[in-house]
Parts: structure tokens; C-alpha cells; sequence
């Protein structure tokens, strides 16, 4: 049992209401919690057009390296309806040895667990690591655009000369129990649009006419095909379409253009380039000349990383198997995260709680996974300044 209780610091945070771009008072206490603790506390706003702004956080304590960093965000999604909610969704409710609140998985419940172990470990070592730094990058807006968190986070940090050696990203990485996965990868994500022109005209006069809808379909059937089969470390890319639109109201008009939205989730075997370049090859094979496309490609920040096995790895399974007795399995399932900005700047693993109700209604942990995780992250820095 922590001798700092993280469901405190979790029931804290949790009665922030942090809805993206909302801070809530969930950085402020932080803020508190940590200044008490010996850590030097910055706070930083960034903005740009068309944005809004984001509040964010970062705290050291000890000047020297190695420094290892714990990284998440205090923004949550909205609670949706909360008359849905069996306990209100911003009050870190307590029951039956659960607890319950929007951001209890993803991702307060983490950061009070490692805050809870890092605070245990410092007042076992005189209130400074054993040797090295122990830092925080905490942000507000995961859960939105993320352009005015993390990866702006990460640039003002080396500016002023910080480095990091490790990270660890407190996301919900375990899928059925605590410590069965650690997430050592993500594939990279990639929109796009797919726009087929044709020509309008009256749909009993077939011939005067070219319907685009005809040639959107024989398109989508060629980009759906498998990209490849995967990968050592990754699941097969995919490609698919979220959305097909006309913007056409009249039932007896052929519309002059369609469009199909899709969103491309990719492995290693690709890069952006090299993925648009095929993309567009199959659109043009599949068309032979009959039909008038274009894409679009919106810019994307989420590239394909993984962090190769190495004895950070080693260090952090073996925390896991010490405090729950399971061997993690490494994962690069699942969406992007912050952790493809932080790979930029250090090798990152994503380590949490179980997922399973992350933006649900009635978010929940268990008391016992929150403790387990902590004494887990408690371990993981024992050895790596021991």
C-alpha cells in the first residue's frame, strides 16, 4: 500500500471538470501537489488562429541525468448526459471499491498514480531521486486537436535546454487486466478525401449526363483492398471510408461531383509518401482514363513509430511481473496518442490502466488497479535510479 494515496490525488483531479480546452483546475492541482513536493512548476499557455488556447504543465525536480519523464493529460471528453451517469460524472465518487468519474481511465486515474509514487519515492530518498531527474509533461488538449499541448509542450522544453532519456505515457494501454499489455508503438494516421467529377444533368436523360457516384463506387473498391500483411511488430494497414456525400437534395438530378472521406491507419512498411503514392496509383489504374478524380490530403502529425525492445522495456515488464505477476505483451494496437510527438525527443512506452470504459458512461477503475499501478510505476522508478 502507497504510503501517498493515489486515490486521493485521482478523487482530486476528478472533481476537475477539464473538459477540453477547459483546465478545470486540474493543472492548478497539480500545481499544489507537486510545488509541495520539491518540484520547480511551469505553467505554459499556447495558442494560435483558429484554435483555442490550452494550459499546460511541466515540473522537474533534480538538475542532472538520466531524467525520466511521466507524460499524460488532464483534459477529458464531455460526460455526455450525466442524468446517465450512476454516480455525477465530476465527483470522484467512491463505490463498492471503484471509482468513479470522467477521466478515471483515461488518463487522472494514471496520473494520480504516478504522482502518488513518485511523491512515495522521493520522501524515501530524502525528497530528491537517488541520482538523475524526475519530470512531468502534462497537457490539455489530448483529447481535441492537439496542436497546443504536447507537441508545443515538447518544443519550449528544449529551448530551455531540458532533455528527456525516457518517457513513460500514462495511457490506458491494459486491455482485459492490469499489466497484460504495454503499448511500445502506434501506427501512423492518414485522411484523405476522394473527389470524382462528372457532369449534372437530368437522371431520364442518362446520356447527357455523367454520374460521379458510378465512379466514386469503382474507386472505393480498389483503394479498400489490403495495403499489405502487416508487419513484425504491426497489424496490417487499413484503409477506410467514413463518409460518401453528393450534397444533393433532389432525388431526379445526377450530381456533378461526389466525394468519399477516409482515414488510412498504417504500419512501418509505409510512410506518408510512399502510402499517397500508392493510394493514388490504384485510383489510377482502377479508372483507366473513364474517370475524373483528385484527392485531397489534409496535413497529419500521427507518423508511425515504434520504440524497439531494449532494457527500459525490460526494466518496466519486469515491474509489471513483480507487482501482478503477468508478463505484458508489447502492443501497437489502437489510435494515435501524444506519445507520437514525445517519440521525437525519447524512446516512450504507454503503460495504464484497463481501458475498457474510457469515454463511457460511468468511467470507472477499481481501487485495486489503481493501487497495483502504482506500486507498478513505483517500481519502474526504484530501478531506473536505483
Amino acid at each position: 500500500m502507497p504510503t501517498t494515496d493515489p486515490i486521493a490525488i485521482a478523487r482530486g483531479l476528478l472533481r476537475c471538470p477539464s473538459v477540453t480546452p477547459e483546465e478545470g483546475g486540474a493543472l492548478t492541482y497539480l500545481q499544489d501537489v507537486l510545488s509541495k513536493a520539491g518540484f520547480t512548476v511551469h505553467r505554459t499557455t499556447f495558442a494560435e488562429p483558429g484554435t483555442a488556447p490550452i494550459d499546460n504543465l511541466y515540473a522537474r525536480i533534480g538538475t542532472a541525468k538520466p531524467n525520466l519523464v511521466f507524460a499524460g493529460h488532464t483534459d477529458v471528453v464531455p460526460p455526455g448526459d450525466a442524468k446517465a451517469w450512476r454516480h455525477p460524472p465530476f465527483a470522484g465518487a467512491v463505490a463498492d471499491g471503484v471509482l468513479y468519474g470522467r477521466g478515471a481511465v483515461d488518463m487522472k486515474g494514471d496520473i494520480a498514480c504516478f504522482v502518488a509514487a513518485a511523491l512515495d519515492y522521493l520522501a524515501a530518498n530524502g525528497g530528491a531521486p537517488k541520482r538523475g531527474s524526475l519530470s512531468l509533461l502534462i497537457t490539455g488538449d489530448e483529447e481535441s486537436v492537439a496542436v497546443n499541448g504536447t507537441v508545443k509542450l515538447l518544443q519550449w522544453a528544449a529551448a530551455r535546454g531540458e532533455t528527456f532519456d525516457h518517457c513513460i505515457l500514462g495511457e490506458p494501454s491494459s486491455q482485459q487486466v492490469l499489466g497484460d499489455t504495454i503499448k511500445a508503438g502506434r501506427r501512423g494516421s492518414l485522411n484523405g478525401t476522394l473527389i470524382v467529377r462528372g457532369r449534372q444533368g437530368h437522371v431520364a436523360y442518362p446520356d447527357r449526363a455523367d454520374n460521379p457516384i458510378r465512379g466514386l463506387v469503382t474507386l472505393i473498391a480498389a483503394l479498400q483492398a489490403p495495403l499489405d500483411q502487416g508487419s513484425e511488430h504491426f497489424d496490417p494497414s487499413n484503409l477506410e471510408f467514413t463518409s460518401v456525400d453528393v450534397g444533393n437534395p433532389t432525388v431526379n438530378l445526377i450530381p456533378a461531383e461526389a466525394r468519399g472521406r477516409f482515414n488510412i491507419r498504417y504500419n512501418d512498411r509505409h510512410s506518408q509518401a510512399s502510402l499517397k503514392a500508392l493510394i493514388e496509383h490504384r485510383a489510377q489504374t482502377a479508372a483507366a482514363g473513364r474517370i475524373r478524380y483528385a484527392f485531397e490530403w489534409p496535413p497529419s502529425n500521427a507518423d508511425v513509430f515504434f520504440t524497439a525492445p531494449g532494457p527500459f522495456t525490460d526494466l518496466a515488464m519486469a515491474a509489471i511481473a513483480e507487482v501482478t505477476g503477468r508478463q505484458a505483451k508489447i502492443s501497437t494496437v489502437g489510435g494515435t496518442s501524444d506519445a507520437r510527438f514525445i517519440k521525437d525527443y525519447c524512446p516512450v512506452l504507454e503503460f495504464g490502466l484497463v481501458g475498457r470504459t474510457m469515454h463511457a458512461v460511468d468511467e470507472c477503475a477499481p481501487i485495486a488497479d489503481l493501487i497495483a499501478l502504482t506500486a507498478i510505476y513505483r517500481a519502474i522508478i526504484e530501478t531506473y535510479f536505483g
